[in-house]
């Protein structure tokens, strides 16, 4: 049931890349490179310079989604001028034109930044669980019921805060110098955190000690140290105190 209902969409974009790249050959001093301010009643020079080969609806279809791209908007707020089908100067813009691109950019914005928001929260929501769900004592059933969740619902929200999990602690941060994740800096299994140290107690035991006389070394703990995975309370916690995102309820 769902390919009818989507071919309509395919079949306009369709329409809508073969009339731009009409448009981009017939005219590419307007459609070609970086968006350019359109001239006002543009979509008339059009019909006059080639006749029959667009329909008023398709024309009309382009040119809405042309101009309301944030390209062109961007455009808009940058230049002085429009320009006509021949990429010639037509006409200052206007300060109310310019504010209106503006006020779309901002409202752009203000949505995508409550959208962001909405995804961080329900990130952290979903790490809460994770880390709920691993130290529990209680029942697979009775855990859903304390959390409102059907039984079906579970594994696939643990699922994907596992792979939240995994991806974040995968993610390089700039407070690491590009060392990777917070888990790079522990150390990995088999490996000893005490990096130089450890040449200095292998040449007293060959014999370099204190003086090079041979001094015997002192003992010196040389098990491994073992790594601490990346783990939802750790990523939860870590969440928490992120600028921007902390101060938010989940």
């Amino acid at each position: 049931m769902s390919e009818p209902t989507s071919q309509p969409g395919a079949e306009q974009q369709a329409l809508q890349a073969a009339c731009a790249e009409q448009l981009k050959a017939l005219f590419p001093a307007l459609f070609t490179g970086a968006p350019k301010p359109v001239k006002l009643r543009i979509q008339a020079d059009i019909q006059e310079r080639a006749p029959g080969q667009f329909s008023k609806q398709q024309l009309s279809s382009f040119l809405r989604r042309h101009t309301g791209s944030t390209a062109y908007l961007n455009a808009v707020i940058k230049s002085t001028h429009r320009f006509d089908l021949d990429g010639k100067e037509a006409g200052e813009i206007t300060a109310e034109h310019k504010q209106v691109a503006r006020d779309e950019l901002s409202r752009r914005r203000a949505k995508h930044q409550e959208r962001q928001a909405h995804e961080e929260a329900a990130q952290r929501q979903r790490f809460e669980l994770l880390r709920a769900f691993e130290t529990t004592t209680l029942t697979r059933a009775n855990f859903c019921a304390l959390k409102g969740l059907a039984e079906d619902q579970l594994d696939g929200l643990l699922a994907q805060a596992r792979e939240e999990v995994k991806a974040r602690a995968a993610r390089p941060r700039p407070q690491d110098g590009g060392r990777g994740a917070a888990g790079d800096r522990r150390s990995a299994p088999g490996s000893d955190r005490r990096g130089p140290r450890q040449g200095r107690a292998d040449d007293r035991r060959s014999g370099r000690g204190a003086g090079g006389k041979g001094g015997h070394a002192r003992p010196q703990a040389s098990g491994p140290a073992v790594a601490r995975p990346e783990s939802a309370q750790a990523v939860s916690a870590e969440l928490q105190a992120t600028p921007g995102t902390g101060d938010e309820k989940a």
